[in-house]
């Protein structure tokens, strides 16, 4: 009996399971249409959404209705613009809203949603991007709500908050926002327990206030729906590790804010200043010894509108504070710090902020900083000073700066300095007014950024009324050593409005080794630490001109020696002009430009080269070994012109060699051949019997090579071998393959000893006849194993017809003449019947009978005796 009544609970649960499996593939269609009917009654935009599902077990007993990959996109005037978009947004419900009539609404009691992002945006004219809820009165008026709101909590997982206003330039953006919160939104006054953690950046007007500071509230806030007012109860509030305690309220009218806002640090340590700094940085707070104080106190009070800001003063403050990391030997003591940041009006540009006294010293060296920024809303006006000493030596020993070597030197800074921002933003480097000098000298650094260790004996930067001046550099790294004079002209729109850098260097060296400055970078893969280069990108930022020169320059497998030029640095890419080296006992000149602004590096060259060694500037560049394999063959020297094109390696920035192409001209010089080396000429020589190509010459040989797409094409040159002209031309692979031409106009006494019994039997006249006979040779394979064809025997054949054909032509003349004698020599009189015989006139006829016979192919038959 028991055993009955279990298996009949079995069954009745499987049924419920089943069902509840079952029941969201009938009511899928329904919860699709349900949002869809609310998204088009309510929504002015463009709504799309991959798929919605319904679960009743992921929250049961409630339902879970999900929906994948929602995206809200405005219409005008933000046409284009995405407000919101969700990887997955989930609704809770109970099951019995699953079935309620077509006009009953859906109560929602939880909303979740992942992997979100919304972007809030205001246009010049103060409309923002957020407000597309349709407005219709009859909307308003009508019974039928899809879904209503009784939400007891609501989450957000990884969410990004962006926020723009475009007509006061202020920029917040929000990462990894996780947020919380818990209460009854049924009621008109409700307690909500929140949670939140972010990261905050704030940009206003192009300066940068904050940039991805960790931040997390845990807060009740008190909410009248009524009167959209939200009060902070209970609350605990950090600044990375700062903490700050909150009072009063926020509420939302119909034109803005009302702001009555209270805000400190709960107690006054100075380790709360450590606690702005984030926490990879910041070491571990509870084991540092800190003396003196740190507060942060200030309030915020009025309406935030499109014309006003809530009035407000925020004061940050320590006096004679010091602190001392347990496993660090030095402290820092005397820390003074008084700095406010104050609104008094309501209006935005009447905000300033006052840094009276920021100052610190570490055993005897003390630094000092003061500044003074106001008029920020329209064009900050800024006052600054910096005095004193730091030894960098003293910085890892006394705060937990991870660097992997202690640097060290002394900076030294007495520096005033007066801007406004739009003489900035315009360039107009009159309105600057700097003053002072700041020194570094024994300078140490090795880290990231750097190949090699970086020595700075000693750098001079003076602060000139309208500029900033490099006085000296002198600074080594590896083997390369540098010394570089110049002037920065924008250094402030650099450093606060993120513009382009421009300068003008003078720099020189006495050794300049390209790899001290091409840093490897290791990876960990799965087999362990690998070391990889990075790519090299020109910086963007940088617009200098560099004029430079150099004793010896090494790159890669080449030293170059008097090297001098200047350098271009513009839109990441480097312009060169006038660069000149020696070289390959020879000179190069080049120009061009560099460029790493693409996905793949290019570059664009003129090359000139002036009485290069052939041996060695064919041997020792990869790019001239492929476009002519000459190295070894060919001694002397070259005069070249070389344009050439095409992309680079990424890191490395070499040339990619499937991708070049170009021209060449080049003329040789005072040369000399070495047949023995050429696989190619001694297969020539081979075949070609009459000629010896070790006594080629090629002294002033001017030749024009093109290249594109591994191909190499030589425009037919001639030359003179003896008394034989020559034309060369064809083409070649990078790969070594090859098809040349080589057509030689021969004289007719080199075809052999055949020919030449031939041409014995002509008179001079006749010989003088035979014209060069044409000889092509035609050259294939590759450079390592070439195949050599010629037409050698059809030319020697056709010889031996033409000298045939002259004695034949001869021999017909010769017989036709006699014949004409014979036969029209004199008449006989027909009644003269007496026969006279005349031997000479018989021995002629006989003559001409055989050279008649003879030219006809007839043979005389020989008498017979009777």
């Amino acid at each position: 009996m028991k055993k009955k009544i279990f298996i009949g609970i079995g069954v009745f649960l499987l049924i419920i399971i089943a069902s509840l499996a079952a029941i969201p593939i009938f009511f899928k269609d329904q919860i699709k249409a349900k949002i869809e009917q609310s998204i088009n009654e309510n929504v002015d935009a463009k709504v799309t959404f991959a798929d919605a599902s319904l679960s009743l077990f992921k929250n049961f007993p409630q339902a879970n209705v999900g929906i994948q990959k929602l995206i809200i996109i405005n219409k005008a005037p933000f046409a284009g613009d995405t407000l919101v978009a969700f990887e997955e947004l989930n609704l809770q419900m109970s099951i019995k809203e699953l079935f309620n009539g077509e006009n009953e609404p859906m109560t929602l009691k939880a909303i979740s949603v992942k992997n979100g992002k919304a972007n809030i945006l205001f246009n010049k004219d103060g409309i923002g991007n957020f407000d597309i809820a349709i407005k219709d009165d009859k909307k308003e008026d009508s019974k039928s709500k899809p879904f209503a709101m009784n939400i007891q909590n609501y989450s957000l997982e990884n969410f990004k908050f962006k926020y723009y206003d475009e007509r006061s330039k202020i920029k917040m953006v929000i990462n990894e926002l996780n947020h919380s919160g818990t209460g009854n939104f049924a009621s008109e006054i409700l307690d909500l327990d929140t949670k939140s953690t972010a990261k905050i950046s704030l940009d206003m007007d192009k300066m940068n206030y904050m940039e991805n500071v960790a931040i997390s509230l845990d807060a009740v806030l008190g909410i009248d729906l009524g009167k959209s007012k939200y009060t902070f109860k209970d609350n605990t509030a950090k600044i990375n590790e700062l903490p700050l305690q909150f009072n009063g309220f926020i509420q939302l009218l119909e034109d803005g804010q009302d702001y009555d806002l209270t805000f400190k640090t709960p107690t006054s340590s100075f380790k709360n200043f450590l606690g702005l700094v984030p926490a990879a940085y910041a070491g571990d707070l509870n084991a540092v010894k800190t003396t003196g104080d740190f507060t942060v106190a200030g309030f915020a009070k009025g309406k935030l509108t499109d014309t006003t800001v809530p009035k407000f003063n925020i004061a940050i403050a320590s006096n004679n504070a010091s602190f001392q990391y347990p496993d660090l030997p030095k402290s820092v003591q005397n820390i003074i710090i008084d700095t406010k940041i104050i609104n008094e009006t309501g209006l935005m540009n009447d905000t300033y902020v006052n840094l009276d006294r920021l100052s610190f010293k570490i055993d005897q060296d003390v630094f000092t900083a003061k500044a003074n920024i106001r008029n920020v809303a329209t064009n900050a006006l800024v006052d600054a000073s910096l005095k004193g000493t730091i030894n960098l030596g003293n910085v890892t020993k006394s705060y937990p700066v991870k660097l992997s070597t202690p640097l060290s030197g002394i900076l030294k800074a007495d520096v005033t300095t007066k801007f406004d921002m739009k003489s900035v933003e315009t360039s107009q480097y009159q309105n600057i007014q700097n003053a002072g000098n700041m020194t570094l000298t024994g300078f140490n650094y090795t880290g990231e950024g750097m190949a090699k260790p970086v020595q700075i004996k000693q750098a001079v930067v003076a602060f000139n009324p309208n500029q900033i001046r490099l006085n000296q550099l002198d600074m080594k790294t590896g083997n390369s050593d540098i010394q570089m004079t110049g002037t920065l002209d924008n250094f402030y729109g650099f450093l606060f409005r993120k513009q382009i850098l421009k300068g003008n260097f003078n720099m020189n060296s006495n050794n300049f080794l390209v790899s001290d400055f091409m840093a490897p970078t290791a990876t960990t893969t799965s087999e362990g630490t690998k070391t990889t280069k990075e790519a090299v990108k020109i910086p963007a930022f940088l617009d200098c001109t560099i004029t430079a020169k150099a004793n010896t320059v090494v790159y890669d497998n080449l030293t170059l020696k008097a090297v001098s030029g200047k350098m271009i640095i513009r839109d990441e890419a480097v312009t060169l002009q006038n660069v000149t080296t020696n070289i390959f006992d020879g000179q190069i000149g080049l120009s061009g430009l560099v460029s790493t602004k693409g996905k793949v590096p290019t570059f664009n060259m003129n090359l000139d080269l002036n009485k290069v060694d052939i041996a060695k500037t064919f041997t020792q560049l990869d790019m001239l070994k492929k476009i002519a394999p000459i190295a070894g063959i060919i001694n002397g020297k070259l005069n070249s012109n070389i344009k050439l094109s095409g992309n680079l390696d990424a890191t490395e920035m070499t040339p990619d060699l499937k991708t070049i192409s170009g021209d060449l001209l080049g003329q040789l010089l005072s040369t000399t051949v070495n047949s023995s080396n050429s696989q190619m000429l001694s297969a020539l020589g081979s075949q070609v019997k009459f000629l010896d190509v070790s006594k080629l010459n090629l002294n002033d040989l001017k030749a024009a090579i093109s290249f594109k797409d591994g191909k190499v094409t030589v425009k037919p040159f001639k030359i003179k071998y003896q008394d034989i002209n020559t034309e060369i031309g064809g083409s070649h692979g990078f790969d070594q393959s090859m098809n040349y031409n080589i057509k030689m106009d021969v004289p007719a006494k080199y075809l052999g000893a055949e020919v030449n019994k031939l041409l014995a039997k002509l008179t001079p006249a006749d010989a003088a006849k035979i014209e060069n006979i044409p000889i092509t040779a035609l050259m294939t394979g590759n450079f390592s194993s070439p195949k050599v064809s010629t037409d050698m025997k059809q030319a020697s054949t056709n010889l031996a017809s033409q000298i045939l054909k002259l004695q034949k032509d001869k021999l017909i003349n010769q017989g036709t003449s006699a014949l004409g004698n014979l036969l029209g020599g004199g008449k006989k009189d027909p009644a003269d019947t007496t026969k006279t015989k005349d031997p000479k006139k018989d021995d002629i006829k006989n003559a001409a009978g055989d050279l008649l016979n003879g030219l006809f192919g007839k043979k005389k038959k020989p008498a017979t005796t009777p």
